[in-house]
């Protein structure tokens, strides 16, 4: 059994600068398809019973989308920007699950599906959120330096102090509800949650291969189109 999935979608794409000017994010294309479109295949990959998907920005021309590449997906506004916490915290009544996926718009994945490798690795009897990481080595147009270090029973410490962290976070989780609950209505990061829940060793991840393309900048959509225009010709060629 799967579980609802809440995608990231009303952001600003500033770091997107002329691109993002007249649309969303989401809607800017790698080989012909828009970002939220190959976000939805992922969801779709793994069995997600329903979508709801956060706007803001261009948040007309996002529904309108929406509403002929996923007439099913639920769509909850935000007048006003909540930032990712507070995002999902606002979608939790159409959701409607004890425990969710959530998914970032603008990254490119490699198999395997980021979800269904959350879903085989989940265990509630030890977390309340689950990461997908990606090795630092296995990202590509990602300028930041890892997110996370990881301990052998899978649980997450912050990279801190240290100059690098092995892991970066992929844009993709299973978290229990409760987790966002808990925190008042308004404005906040999931880092708030996933802090609350290193201090009580509930946080985990499990290591997605790569490549892993941080779609984010606009040199991400000139890597993206090369990484999947040539997994296009490896196919035809098989």
């Amino acid at each position: 059994m799967s579980h609802p999935a809440m995608i990231f979608a009303a952001g600003l794409g500033t770091r997107m600068g002329e691109l993002t000017r007249d649309r969303p994010k989401p809607l800017l294309e790698v080989l012909g398809r828009p970002l939220i479109d190959r976000t939805l295949d992922l969801a779709r990959g793994a069995g997600v019973p329903r979508v709801v998907v956060n706007t803001h920005a261009h948040a007309a021309m996002l529904a309108d989308h929406l509403a002929k590449a996923a007439p099913d997906a639920l769509i909850s506004h935000e007048p006003e920007l909540l930032e990712t916490g507070g995002g999902l915290r606002r979608a939790l009544p159409l959701l409607a699950a004890d425990t969710v996926f959530t998914l970032n718009t603008d990254v490119i994945w490699s198999k395997p599906n980021p979800l269904q490798l959350l879903l085989r690795a989940w265990d509630p009897a030890r977390m309340d959120a689950l990461l997908c990481l990606i090795p630092l080595e296995a990202t590509r147009t990602h300028r930041e330096h890892g997110d996370f270090s990881r301990a052998e029973d899978g649980s997450l410490e912050r990279r801190g102090g240290a100059a690098t962290a092995p892991f970066v976070y992929g844009g993709a989780q299973l978290i229990r509800t409760e987790a966002a609950a808990v925190f008042p209505e308004g404005h906040f990061s999931l880092n708030a949650i996933w802090d609350r829940l290193i201090e009580a060793g509930r946080l985990h991840g499990v290591v997605h291969p790569g490549p892993w393309i941080d779609v984010g900048r606009p040199e991400g959509l000139a890597e993206a189109e090369t990484f999947l225009g040539r997994q296009d010709r490896v196919r035809q060629c098989s």
